[in-house]
């Protein structure tokens, strides 16, 4: 149901209808029997560029659907901003990412559960992501069918994917069509949260039908500026839209799922967070919470570009209106072609060092080359593939920087702070460029375009990738779930020390997962549900 009269009390009130926050909205509405609030600091999906999976690179600058965050000065990157592109729009950042489905290595989650949070194990989480997919290949031990978020295959194969992929294979490593099955490491092509050449983001799989039931009340425009309490119980939030303030109560919990920028920004407005940080900004203190904000991770990525020998590239397509038309019109009459792809066409999950138990690094092969994201492709054919490490050891944080909610929050992710980090990536280009220079991948190579072939030693790798590298778009572990005192939410994703109040979206990774963070958001939302239902009956059973 769209937004109509006020309703002053809800059972639930969803702050943040993105990834998760769809999920919740979804999952929380369908017995009937709850009535649930769901506020969107952004309006509705209906600009064409997010429902063609290509159209995300116009998406980077676009202030009616991306909240155009940037990092503070980044100290070990050359001080400088580092663009946090964020979805402020139904279904959030599922509406404006690359579309990449992928789960994150197991091991992931069962360091989740060796850090003390009971129940998230990879056996526990992995009912989840099946009950959540709808796998174009179909259900198995690993993948789910009939669930509401469309996942398939890249609609054809490329011959500069098919030269990464046995370039990878002649390098020592396994083809893998499933980087979501039995083992990550590998290289191939990526699948994509998509169907018949549209995104699937979460607006459209799982709110769209929620929607529809009279239980549910969704308000686009609607920025959240406070959380009400009494005591230590959360009561209701505060919203502000169309320039008026206003106020929703739950008798339920509050619930919220605005990623990991915005849920602990809406924390610290409330008065939850590092007491000093709030006493200097003039916020009445309910909580001293230092772990809210802090534990910022992300990953980062390097990106080696290549002129190609061949008019194969999509540079060549977009940069000819004859074949750029005639890719929009293949698109328009059959849903395939160069539009259907992704941030991303094959990859590989890759060990920098044989000794190491898992993948430590993921390679992003792209079929068109460009300076920035979102900026204007080469003039001439070009390509290019990323390393990005998997389990960086830096750290950084969110703090918000005003009492005004509608200032954007300090986002400072300390990239390549840690030693580990800077070997790493180090040794994922040199890694990569052993890949590349493989026969098969080398007979399309015309010249490395950047950082170039005076590019030879470490020194040299590293201050490239302090003068280029950027975010993937993984930011997580604001609110950081865990037992310690630092920890934001308790195994239950409970906000501790409080009651009715939950932190439910990519925000409680205890550590960033090992590849793309849409798929665990979603499997976050998806057993995040099932926790405040089964809470909601014990609390019934036992007032009985």
């Amino acid at each position: 149901m769209a937004v109509g009269a006020d309703r002053a009390s809800f059972d639930y009130i969803i702050v943040g209808a993105g990834s998760a926050g769809c999920v919740l909205a979804n999952r929380l509405t369908a017995s009937g029997k709850h009535r649930v609030l769901l506020l969107e600091a952004g309006g509705e999906d209906r600009n064409i560029w997010i429902h063609i999976p290509l159209g995300y690179g116009k998406l980077f600058s676009n202030p009616k659907v991306n909240w155009l965050y940037t990092t503070e000065p980044e100290p070990e990157l050359n001080n400088r901003r580092v663009i946090q592109p964020r979805g402020k729009v139904m279904g959030g950042s599922s509406s404006i990412n690359g579309l990449l489905y992928i789960r994150g290595q197991h091991e992931d989650y069962d360091h989740w559960r060796q850090l003390g949070n009971a129940g998230w194990s990879f056996k526990d989480v992995l009912p989840y992501f099946r009950r959540a997919e709808d796998q174009e290949r179909g259900a198995d031990e690993f993948h789910g069918a009939g669930g509401h978020l469309k996942v398939s295959d890249v609609c054809e194969p490329h011959p500069l994917c098919e030269a990464f992929i046995e370039a990878a294979q002649k390098s020592g490593f396994p083809r893998n069509d499933d980087f979501n099955g039995a083992t990550q490491e590998g290289a191939g092509y990526f699948q994509f949260t998509s169907r018949n050449g549209r995104r699937w983001s979460t607006a459209v799989g799982y709110l769209k039908e929620a929607k529809r039931r009279p239980n549910l009340t969704v308000v686009p425009n609607a920025l959240g500026t406070r959380i009400l309490f009494s005591g230590r119980r959360a009561i209701g939030v505060e919203y502000r839209r169309d320039g008026a303030t206003h106020t929703a109560y739950a008798n339920g919990e509050v619930i919220l799922s605005g990623g990991a920028f915005n849920s602990p920004q809406l924390l610290q407005l409330s008065g939850l967070g590092p007491a000093k940080m709030l006493n200097d900004l003039g916020i009445n203190v309910i909580a001293d919470m230092p772990g809210v904000g802090a534990d910022l991770q992300d990953h980062l990525q390097v990106r080696i570009l290549y002129r190609c020998t061949e008019p194969i590239t999509m540079n060549d397509v977009i940069n000819d209106w004859r074949h750029r038309y005639a890719a929009g019109l293949r698109y328009l009459l059959s849903r395939k072609g160069l539009l259907t792809i992704g941030a991303g066409y094959a990859g590989a999950f890759l060990r920098t060092r044989p000794e190491l138990a898992t993948p430590d690094v993921q390679f992003h092969f792209l079929i068109f080359s460009a300076d920035a994201a979102g900026a204007t492709l080469h003039p001439f054919p070009g390509f290019m593939a990323s390393v990005c490490q998997l389990r960086p050891d830096s750290r950084g944080f969110v703090h918000i920087k005003s009492a005004d909610p509608a200032v954007p929050p300090a986002i400072q992710p300390r990239y390549l702070s840690a030693r580990s980090d800077c070997d790493c990536v180090v040794d994922g280009l040199k890694l990569l460029r052993r890949v590349m220079g493989q026969p098969a991948m080398r007979q399309y190579i015309a010249a490395e375009h950047a950082p170039g072939e005076q590019c030879v030693s470490d020194a040299d790798l590293l201050a490239f990738a302090r003068a280029s590298g950027t975010t993937v778009y993984h930011p997580s572990s604001t609110c950081r779930m865990g037992n310690d005192p630092n920890a934001v939410v308790d195994e239950r994703l409970r906000v501790r020390g409080f009651e009715g109040l939950r932190v439910i979206d990519a925000s409680i990774m205890p550590t960033v997962v090992s590849g793309n963070t849409n798929a665990a958001a979603v499997m976050i939302g998806e057993k995040g549900s099932d926790m405040v239902l089964e809470d909601a009956r014990a609390g019934a059973q036992a007032a009985a």
